[in-house]
């Protein structure tokens, strides 16, 4: 392929470009050129005839971890030229202005970045269903309906049969998996997209870290230490506290990790105490959830950090508030539906 950008102009050569209205004009003034409609090169574009804007949309498009453009420049994977898009503007957080056009292909980019562009529905839908990014256009593709049923009889197949004990759930669960591929439910390539290889091996790590904590007596160390600053309050006391203490390690790594090394701890503190797990395990699940009061709790508050332009001290007014709200209705009614 020949480097057009080094060959010499002459009169009479065509070039196709892809900008914004504004830039095309501007370009159109650089060059002493004339502008065209490519789907009728014959009608000269000027200020009586503009550029023709039918079947073109704006959407937001926001990077997500693990997406095409994750850790990575627009220009250096082509993806303008890849999904016949253009960059408008750049979002980020920190900054109280968008970043002009021309400086995007070679901004690397990062998680809860906001992109907007402009490219046809179809070069829309298709940023959509090819690239892992979250695209914020407005307009949602209603689900084909046909296979709903078998979706639904499958789920509650597999909810039955691990209720009764029928099959173990990990074993039941792969099996509705393989069902919902037999009958087309889903495709290999949907099965793929919703599979994060990070999230996988820092489930498989944290469940590792708290069977080694089980097998060595480290849960036992942990609940004794625990236990004894804590001692002389009561048992309802204690589990609030328990939950306290995850809600504060849930916000800093994963949830998954999170519940992962507290239950095991949390199954050690009910037996010392002579009290039933149950309580004790809920505490744990609850707190590992109460990740509103950091933006790297959960991955949704890194998009909405940037979206909004938060700050990290927005999600500690805002977040810490809703976590004591949280710890303190679960700590009243956690012993009430589960007597200790």
């Amino acid at each position: 392929m020949p480097d057009f950008q080094h060959s010499p102009l002459r009169a009479g050569d065509r070039l196709f470009v892809s900008d914004t209205p504004a830039n095309l004009k501007e370009y159109e003034t650089l060059l002493g050129a004339a502008l065209y409609d490519t789907e009728d090169l014959a009608k000269k574009l000027d200020l009586e005839e503009p550029l023709p804007t039918h079947g073109q949309q704006a959407a937001e498009v926001v990077v997500t971890e693990g997406s095409l453009l994750h850790n990575r420049t627009p220009g250096g994977v082509r993806f303008a030229e890849i999904y016949n898009v253009i960059f408008l503007a750049l979002h980020r957080t920190g900054k109280s202005q968008p970043t002009r056009n021309l400086d995007i292909s070679d901004t690397v980019l990062e998680t809860g970045d906001v992109l907007l562009v402009q490219g046809t529905e179809d070069a829309i839908n298709k940023l959509k269903h090819t690239t892992g990014l979250l695209v914020l256009d407005q307009a949602t593709e209603l689900p084909h309906t046909s296979k709903a049923p078998v979706a639904l009889a499958v789920l509650a197949a597999v909810v039955v049969v691990a209720a009764t004990k029928t099959i173990p759930i990990a074993f039941s669960a792969l099996l509705g998996v393989g069902m919902l591929l037999v009958t087309r439910v889903i495709d290999w390539k949907d099965v793929g997209a919703s599979l994060n290889t990070r999230i996988i091996m820092l489930v498989a790590a944290s469940l590792a870290l708290g069977s080694a904590l089980t097998s060595t007596g480290g849960t036992t160390y942990i609940a004794q230490l625990f236990l004894a600053a804590t001692s002389g309050l009561p048992p309802e006391a204690i589990l609030g506290l328990l939950m306290l203490l995850m809600a504060l390690m849930t916000n800093f790594v994963s949830n998954n990790a999170a519940a992962a090394i507290g239950t095991p701890i949390a199954i050690s503190i009910a037996s010392t105490l002579g009290a039933a797990p149950e309580p004790f395990v809920l505490a744990i699940l609850f707190g590992a959830n109460l990740c509103y009061a950091t933006p790297m709790a959960y991955q949704t508050n890194l998009m909405v950090m940037s979206a909004g332009s938060y700050r990290f001290s927005d999600f500690i007014i805002g977040g810490v508030p809703l976590m004591l709200l949280m710890l303190v209705c679960f700590s009243f009614l956690l012993p009430r539906f589960f007597p200790l």
